[in-house]
């Protein structure tokens, strides 16, 4: 039997998602297509049920869709339930159940990427969007020593916050005072979009404190490094950057579709790839 995967977005044809699960399906000889489909917010609804009606195996679901795609679907689990938001739908028995496979693979490519335990460290989101409302909250039910978030806007930071509150207290701080006090942090997480073209030569957060040893990561991966994550590196950091997450991300995908584990370095391998020919490489 074969397989039907894809992503809905807009728009989507940016996307490494195809590339990198094709590698996947090739290396386990799985017999599976998987396609970037443009789907503008006014046509998710019938997109959704396209999913059942064409006999899709499962769809993931990116920007700016995470949300809405909710409305259509028949179940969610906790975690999506938390963070009120799917990236990833499972057409099982006729029923779209929906996942969020986000923090979880922000949270596997931490501790893959760590040299030790994170649950005695001190940890620090900056930003208060979509993708740290992810990794909030599997942070929050992992449970690490102290969990903060800074924000331009408080309000949004305290939303957050409350999301967690089942799991773990969070502490919301403004800027100044998160900068102020850096060096009591052992893990530093952008998840914002700062560093990213057309921001290349911004920095979402001032690493004047950092601490030496510190961890720092970033959730984007074009550019691999950017000038946060480069900056990290000058004052002693452990780095880490977004592709571990986009990948493990997909791979969690790929597991609930197929039932088989994920070649993640094969994944990683195409995506990395993908990006240099993209850069002329």
């Amino acid at each position: 039997m074969q397989l039907h995967m894809g992503v809905f977005g807009h728009p989507v044809s940016h996307s490494m998602s195809p590339c990198m699960h094709k590698a996947a399906y090739a290396h386990l000889n799985i017999k599976a297509t998987y396609e970037a489909f443009e789907i503008a917010p006014n046509d998710l609804e019938l997109a959704v049920k396209s999913i059942r009606t064409e006999q899709l195996t499962g769809v993931n679901i990116t920007l700016p869709h995470k949300v809405a795609v909710i409305d259509y679907l028949d179940e969610i689990s906790e975690e999506a339930k938390a963070i009120a938001a799917v990236n990833t739908v499972v057409h099982r028995d006729g029923r779209l159940v929906g996942y969020n496979t986000d923090g979880q693979g922000f949270l596997d490519s931490l501790i893959q990427e760590s040299d030790e335990s994170i649950q005695n460290k001190k940890v620090l989101l900056v930003g208060a969007g979509g993708a740290a409302r992810s990794v909030a909250v599997s942070l929050a039910r992992y449970g690490v020593e102290e969990l903060a978030i800074t924000n331009r806007t408080l309000g949004k930071a305290a939303e957050i916050a409350k999301i967690c509150e089942p799991f773990q207290s969070i502490n919301v701080y403004p800027r100044g005072l998160a900068q102020a006090g850096l060096t009591g942090f052992d893990i530093i997480i952008n998840t914002t979009s700062i560093g990213m073209h057309p921001d290349m030569d911004r920095m979402p957060f001032s690493l004047e404190t950092l601490k030496r040893g510190a961890v720092v990561c970033d959730l984007i991966y074009t550019p691999l490094k950017t000038r946060w994550l480069q900056e990290a590196e000058k004052k002693g950091a452990k780095t880490i950057n977004g592709l571990g997450m986009f990948v493990n991300q997909g791979a969690l995908a790929f597991e609930l579709w197929t039932g088989q584990s994920a070649p993640r370095d094969i994944m990683r391998k195409a995506v990395v790839e993908e990006l240099m020919k993209e850069r002329g490489d």
